[in-house]
């Protein structure tokens, strides 16, 4: 039971739809997301890579991985939080995201945090 919230992470995502980079008659439709991230666990870890998964309104599917996010791995000690802002690009007006960051805790143990799947949707598309 002592185990349990050792290596826990939170993910918060946030996004919103980027009129002004957007070009709907072309079908590129631009998003930004901001996600928060919080060490809810007892061991401090750093974020060594990312697995994003973002699908379209055409069920099409993009995979992207990489290390670190916005060219950072942070070392997030329990209680700590790391919030970036980054965006996505996909050729309907809706589609989802979602992924896992792959996390290393000081003792050495890597684990994965799971992104929850969060919606991107030009406003006034989705009722």
């Amino acid at each position: 039971m002592a185990e349990r919230k050792r290596y826990e992470i939170t993910v918060v995502p946030k996004a919103s739809y980027l009129a002004d980079r957007s070009d709907p008659a072309q079908n590129e439709f631009v998003f930004s997301y901001t996600i928060t991230i919080t060490n809810t666990g007892d061991v401090a870890a750093q974020l060594v890579s990312r697995h994003w998964i973002i699908t379209d309104a055409e069920h099409k599917v993009q995979e992207v991985r990489g290390l670190g996010v916005v060219g950072q791995q942070p070392l997030l000690k329990p209680g700590e939080s790391f919030e970036y802002t980054s965006g996505a690009s996909i050729p309907t007006a809706v589609g989802t995201m979602r992924g896992t960051y792959q996390m290393r805790a000081e003792d050495g143990q890597t684990f994965d945090a799971p992104i929850p799947s969060f919606t991107l949707s030009v406003p006034r598309t989705l009722h």
